[in-house]
């Protein structure tokens, strides 16, 4: 029998050492970090894969704010294609392929597809892409001929502002409160639509100055895949969405299908950021990295809802993990992302301060108006659901997906579950909690006496307490209002 010396520890195990400190406020915090190498975070959280957590409105959400989201694999390709899609229209300098409308069409097919493409005007093309007009939300409104024709509605191109294809943010935002219009299409010399800038995307950039974006000005997005063949498919169809990360994420990353889909997904886009997990070793960390992973996710049994230690026995406690992985991704210049495990903005100052530069979170996003799902009252109380990937429903889900047929008693009973459903209570607006988090986040750095992330774990300092010590750190000897 092989036996390590060492006890594993996770956050409820230990404390920072505060250290003196020259920071006056928290604001002098800086939490950016490198999710990968060349993308950089203002905010160093990730919104986790799960059905129950991050679809496009979480993706949206968290990169608005300077996070990043990874769309959960658990449907149809042309579905995450389609999400993908959403976050990478939702805002950018420029919408580069604007929705469009042939003049001769009906207003009744005008605003079904204002409502399917969730815009609030149309660009009138004829064939071959010339500009003739722009439609409006305004104009179909109140049009009491649901058949009559674009063209009696909208505003001709005579009528309208447009500029060059070369314009920029700052004279387009002039031109548009100049002549206090909405949409500014952009035409080449053949007066062809080569793009448009809108007055909403302008405004998201002065109100998101810390957004995670493109070098176009569109949010930034990743998408999970499995190891199957066919996830190759999966990948390449989000990337043609304009996905920005791939993550290969399985309950056991250290595995060779994991590293031989890390090798031929980087030999078939091999300037695609790639991600890889789950893993809580050094050597999956190595094993990893030599097939040519850009990041590594860390955890194995830790998150809320996993299971996985109870049924198999096998894990490594969180903070014990991450620490290891750290030591070893270091040697390839990757960085770690700690992943599962984590309750309050102190367990992220911890999981970063021992040397992670992203944290995932699960179940505390899972909650919120942006998660899937609607939310519920039970026992006068609202809430949400959320279930591990691996959890029964989620098996099933996942081959009654695959096999694209209903499963019989005999199938399900096959199901080994490693992870449960369960129900959070709702939690409002993500933006809430992330603000929570990472002003928790700011001022456990500045009892470090850290400014930055790598300062943080250059000051940090921990100290195992006892079970004494952890019921001193919260709340005791009081009633609680």
């Amino acid at each position: 029998m092989k036996l390590r010396q060492e006890t594993g520890l996770t956050f409820d195990d230990v404390l920072l050492v505060p250290k003196r400190s020259a920071i006056r406020s928290r604001s002098e915090v800086d939490t950016s970090t490198e999710l990968v190498r060349g993308l950089r975070l203002a905010v160093p959280i990730l919104s986790a894969n799960m059905d129950t957590v991050t679809e496009a409105n979480m993706a949206i959400v968290m990169a608005q704010v300077g996070g990043f989201g990874i769309i959960h694999r658990f449907m149809t390709v042309e579905r995450q294609a389609e999400e993908v899609r959403k976050v990478k229209r939702s805002e950018s300098y420029v919408v580069e392929n604007p929705v469009v409308i042939h003049p001769d069409e009906t207003i009744k097919t005008a605003r079904e597809k204002m409502v399917a493409e969730n815009v609030g005007g149309l660009v009138v093309v004829e064939d071959g892409g010339r500009l003739v007009g722009m439609l409006t939300s305004r104009d179909v409104l109140l049009a009491p001929e649901g058949e009559a024709s674009v063209a009696s509605v909208m505003t001709d191109r005579d009528h309208l502002v447009v500029a060059s294809a070369e314009a920029g943010i700052e004279p387009a935002r002039l031109k548009l409160h100049e002549h206090r219009i909405e949409k500014l299409p952009l035409v080449d010399r053949e007066n062809r639509v080569v793009g448009l800038i809108t007055a909403s995307d302008i405004v998201k950039v002065q109100k998101h100055p810390y957004a995670t974006k493109d070098e176009k000005g569109r949010l930034r997005v990743g998408v999970a895949v499995g190891t199957r063949p066919e996830d190759e498919d999966r990948a390449q169809a989000c990337l043609e969405q304009g996905a920005d990360v791939l993550v290969i994420d399985i309950a056991h990353g250290h595995a060779d299908h994991a590293m031989e889909m890390v090798r031929r997904l980087k030999m078939r886009f091999p300037g695609t950021p790639l991600i890889a997990g789950n893993v809580a070793t050094a050597p999956g960390v190595r094993d990893l990295a030599e097939a040519g992973a850009d990041a590594v996710k860390v955890g194995v049994g830790a998150g809320s809802i996993c299971i996985t230690r109870i049924v198999t026995g096998f894990g490594i406690p969180q903070l014990t993990a991450i620490d290891e992985c750290v030591q070893e991704a270091r040697r390839f210049g990757i960085p770690v992302i700690a992943d599962g495990g984590i309750r309050t903005s102190g367990d992220i100052t911890k999981a970063l301060a021992v040397g992670a530069s992203t944290v995932m979170l699960g179940s505390l996003l899972a909650g919120t108006d942006e998660s899937p799902g609607v939310s519920v009252i039970r026992g006068g109380q609202r809430i949400k659901v959320v279930r591990g990937m691996a959890s029964l429903s989620a098996n099933v889900d996942r081959q009654r997906l695959s096999q694209e047929a209903e499963l019989n008693a005999e199938d399900w009973e096959k199901v080994v579950p490693e992870g449960v459903e369960a129900a959070v209570p709702y939690r409002g607006s993500v933006v809430d909690i992330l603000y929570q988090l990472v002003g928790g986040l700011r001022s456990g750095m500045s009892y470090a006496g850290a400014r930055t992330l790598p300062e943080l774990w250059e000051n940090a300092e921990f100290i195992r307490i006892t079970p004494a010590g952890q019921r001193e750190s919260g709340p005791h000897d009081v009633s609680l209002l």
